[in-house]
């Protein structure tokens, strides 16, 4: 006779794992099958995506230099300015958003009053609907406009440093504000994962770290801090991504060149791998267009590295915590 309570008898029979020891349900080895067949999927289509830019590509690396001309010599001259203007947007992106979307993320969590936190990570969130082109246009035709005066004022009181050296630019529309527009697109990605991973600190963590007398901040740096750091840096990932490889808010705030400068709010500002692909897309010259498939390749396998770097830094992250 059997002693199972009939609550908790098995409504559909349990058929054996791949583990020794553990037994899966119907519904165990359907949703094992979707999950691994999701997974495969992304991989093949990463597969997919890198042997079209590599075969497509592969010529680029070997073009003739006169299509680089006047600004390049070569092609790795050409791909390594677009590389650095791709590099220096995304700094300027997270230097601005991390720090914002850390403090919203942590202000939703822990600070704000349930109804106050609820609009606010609603208004967040609905940030990330808004279309790329709408932020371009808003970079380009109202932000760049506004900040033409800060951008006068570093001219004048900062110009000592490299990147306020000036002239500063007569529409406003520099490499500094492309990396503010970025940085706006980026905070919702950041801040979304951040308030989830401080979320799901223990609560019994907090609450001892208050009863030993910490303060509210205290409490947050020894306690919610170290149980979401590998949260976090997977958030800036994010962010990174976002910020290296948007195209037409870029595109459509500079009017850039391949060229390397650390001069923030000059006309002369360096172009993105990206928003260069999105501006130059059209040409008819096959040669271009082979080139920009190059710089595709280059651009993918780069953010390839960042993320897989990331990676290993939030396993350190969990490791450590161990």
């Amino acid at each position: 006779m059997s002693t199972t309570p009939p609550d908790l008898e098995l409504t559909e029979p349990v058929i054996p794992g791949p583990y020794t020891g553990v037994r899966f349900g119907r519904g165990d080895r359907v949703f094992s099958g979707v999950a691994l067949a999701s997974g495969v999927t992304i991989l093949v289509t990463l597969a997919a995506v890198f042997v079209f830019l590599f075969v497509k590509g592969l010529p680029g690396f070997t073009a003739d230099a006169s299509i680089f001309a006047p600004s390049s010599s070569s092609f790795w001259t050409y791909v390594g300015r677009l590389l650095f203007g791709t590099i220096l947007a995304a700094v300027i992106a997270l230097v601005i958003a991390v720090p914002f979307s850390f403090a919203l993320a942590l202000f939703i969590s822990h600070y704000a009053p349930r109804r106050i936190a609820t609009t606010v990570a609603y208004v967040i969130d609905l940030l990330a609907a808004v279309p790329s082109v709408v932020f371009g246009l808003w970079g380009a035709r109202s932000l760049a406009v506004a900040f033409q005066p800060t951008q006068r004022w570093l001219d004048h009181n900062a110009g000592w440093l490299p990147f306020f050296k000036g002239p500063a630019s007569a529409t406003g529309r520099t490499i500094l504000v492309a990396g503010i527009v970025l940085a706006i697109m980026c905070i919702p990605i950041i801040t979304a994962i951040s308030r989830e991973v401080f979320s799901q600190t223990p609560r019994l963590h907090e609450e001892a770290a208050l009863a030993l007398g910490a303060t509210r901040w205290e409490m947050v740096r020894y306690s919610v801090f170290p149980h979401a750091r590998s949260g976090m840096v997977a958030a800036v990932m994010l962010g990174l991504g976002r910020a290296l490889g948007e195209t037409m808010a870029v595109a459509m705030v500079l009017s850039a060149s391949p060229t390397i400068t650390l001069n923030l709010i000059s006309s002369s500002n360096p172009a993105t791998i990206a928003s260069n692909i999105a501006s130059n897309y059209k040409a008819e010259d096959n040669r271009i267009q082979t080139v920009l498939l190059a710089t595709g390749l280059v651009l993918f396998l780069f953010t390839f590295m960042v993320n897989f770097a990331a990676r290993y830094i939030a396993g350190r992250s969990e490791r450590g915590q161990k």
